[in-house]
């Protein structure tokens, strides 16, 4: 049987899911009684509320006696750890640029990860349908990125196609009737080369993890050398070389959306294997009598971190189930068995833990998740993981790309500018500009809702991680305090409406607030402290002009990465499975004022 293993990329919302979708149609992966929802592979809750991928996928299709194995890759740069694993088991990429839009920072990252990897290209200019679509051009600046990431002759002579995976066509010119995608399943097995058929001791990488809670963790990856069959005698060996023996109990492989289980798996083809509790990324499953070790995957360093700790408020334990630092370790380390992007440290205390991840949405992903699945905890602001080289401190720095309305440019380089961030490109394509910035990640952190702003919500903002760079000095941080609660108990309306012009308000009356928790923000520097407990005292006096209507602004409400985002160095976001509250690192005003003076006497 023919394979051929390809990856789709592309920079975020370029449409890579919705094309996977079009192929399950029009493959008739259903029967006729199975219902087809629309992003069938974006499965996961958060993947269908965003509309972004998060975890890498496969699907296989079978077209003229060939199986295509499909894997789907997620967009965003934090993710960026899981598409350079996929990517090892494939043989060719799709990459799909928008027809108005084109390369964006994450297609410059996906393409050099494949270029590298000696994959070859197959180009499709997705969304042709969109009213502003510039194809030519579009095909020059992909040529253009090519070369700039110093492809070889056999890349640089890329096939190239058009298509618009919501409505479900492709095709190789713009003149051919637009009826499906058999164009772009007809440039895979033309292009893209079937998989080495190499003979010998049976050799298989692992590239990504799934998890079950009936047969515990699953390795997925492929079968680079020989025949993997169930029965055979076969050792694990780990990242650090380190060998021991295994037995598979399962042996699946992917037929269509589903994994269908088999005795053997022929080189070059993507398998599951279940059975090998300790199975890991980058893990070589070998022949026992002749065990080789495969090269390790490389892995991108984590560049943001936080302090995850156990949720001490006045109100713990009211909203979720799993709330004692036992119970947080226990997730974390869990996830960073699954997720090799991320680090996991425990402190010296024992009861808070320092995660590291690729940047703000990677760990707010994982806090999100959490909270869904019924934990409560605490974590700090983001802080950036600097180097040191010679001697020398180093920050990552990060390519940003905003798209914005024309009117909106000015003020977004303004912002840009006091972050550190350095205009590197600047283009117009209709009314909208692209503004590219060389800006550190530090100059990230609490840009994005800055930006929103500036544009009318207009912008579509993304980075990547660049390199490390010698320290840019100073970012200003948030000029406004807070205004922090006095006392605990209800919010009232009467309190709120009294205290409205010194400030904006986070919190709506009647909601529960404490001692020390963050209830706005003040309109001046330096912290408040107010009392929102205070209701109306009733007498039977009666004066003209005390009963007037309350007018209560609606309170500003925080998204996760918002709220990680907003909160200064002393300061907390505490998450639960109903709420995401702001509160002070320290609740009563008198160890606050112990702090301060303790940090002063320090300096």
């Amino acid at each position: 049987m023919e394979i051929r293993n390809v990856a789709i990329i592309a920079h975020v919302d370029h449409g890579k899911t919705t094309l996977v979708d079009q192929i399950i149609k029009q493959s008739k992966l259903f029967r006729d009684n199975q219902e087809m929802h629309e992003c069938f592979l974006d499965s996961n809750d958060l993947e269908r509320e965003r509309g972004i991928t998060i975890l890498a996928k496969n699907i296989s299709v079978r077209y003229n006696d060939i199986k295509i194995n499909v894997i789907d890759t997620p967009g965003h740069s934090d993710f960026g750890g899981q598409v350079e694993r996929v990517l090892n088991m494939a043989d060719g990429v799709l990459l799909l640029v928008d027809a108005a839009e084109g390369p964006l920072p994450q297609t410059r990252f996906v393409l050099d990860k494949a270029l590298k990897l000696n994959l070859k290209p197959i180009v499709l200019i997705n969304k042709i349908d969109r009213p502003d679509a510039r194809p030519q051009e579009i095909h020059n600046k992909v040529f253009d990125l090519f070369v700039e990431l110093d492809a070889n002759e056999e890349q640089l002579d890329f096939p190239l196609l058009y298509g618009s995976g919501r409505e479900g066509w492709v095709v190789a010119d713009l003149k051919d009737p637009r009826n499906s995608m058999l164009p772009l399943m007809d440039a895979i097995i033309k292009y893209i080369p079937a998989p080495k058929q190499l003979e010998g001791p049976v050799q298989v990488q692992v590239s990504t993890l799934d998890y079950s809670d009936y047969v515990g963790r699953i390795g997925i990856g492929r079968v680079y050398r020989g025949t993997l069959a169930l029965g055979k005698p076969i050792v694990q060996i780990k990242r650090d070389g380190k060998v021991c023996q295994a037995q598979l109990k399962q042996l699946l492989t992917f037929e269509g959306i589903n994994r269908k289980e088999t005795n053997e798996v022929q080189c070059g083809d993507l398998c599951a294997i279940v059975g090998i509790e300790s199975i890991d990324i980058s893990d070589t499953i070998s022949d026992a009598e002749k065990p080789e070790k495969m090269p390790p995957i490389a892995i991108d360093e984590p560049t943001i971190s936080m302090m995850f700790r156990v949720n001490d408020s006045p109100l713990y334990g009211q909203e979720g189930k799993l709330i004692s630092s036992r119970h947080i370790r226990e997730r974390l380390f869990k996830e960073a068995e699954r997720d090799v992007a991320l680090r996991v440290e425990e402190t010296s205390s024992g009861d808070a833990f320092k995660v590291s991840g690729r940047g703000v949405l990677h760990l707010a992903i994982l806090i999100e998740n959490m909270r869904r699945e019924g934990y409560e905890l605490t974590v700090s602001q983001p802080h950036v993981i600097y180097h040191m080289n010679e001697g020398r401190k180093e920050e990552p720095i990060e390519i940003l790309s905003v798209d914005l309305p024309e009117g909106s440019a000015g003020k977004v380089i303004e912002l840009a500018g006091v972050r550190r961030g350095e205009m590197v490109r600047m283009e117009s394509h209709g009314n909208r500009q692209l503004v590219e910035f060389n800006i550190p990640t530090r100059g990230l952190i609490g840009l994005r809702s800055k930006v929103m702003t500036a544009s009318a919500g207009e912008a579509i903002m993304s980075h990547r991680f660049t390199h490390y760079a010698p320290c840019k000095g100073d970012i200003p941080q948030r000029i406004n305090g807070v205004m922090i609660s006095m006392g605990q108990g209800k919010a009232e309306a009467y309190a709120i409406d009294a205290l409205q012009l010194r400030g904006t308000f986070f919190v709506s009356p009647n909601e529960m607030t404490y001692e020390g928790m963050i209830l706005g923000e003040h309109c001046k520097e330096g912290d408040l402290e107010v009392n929102v407990q205070k209701s109306k005292k009733l007498t039977n006096m009666r004066a003209a002009g005390s009963d007037r209507n309350l007018k209560i602004a609606p309170a500003q409400k925080m998204s996760l990465e918002e709220a990680l985002e907003y909160v200064a160095a002393d300061e907390l976001v505490e998450v639960t499975p109903l709420n995401v509250r702001l509160r002070k690192k320290y609740l009563s005003e008198i160890e606050r004022k112990k702090m301060r003076n303790k940090a002063l006497e320090e300096e």
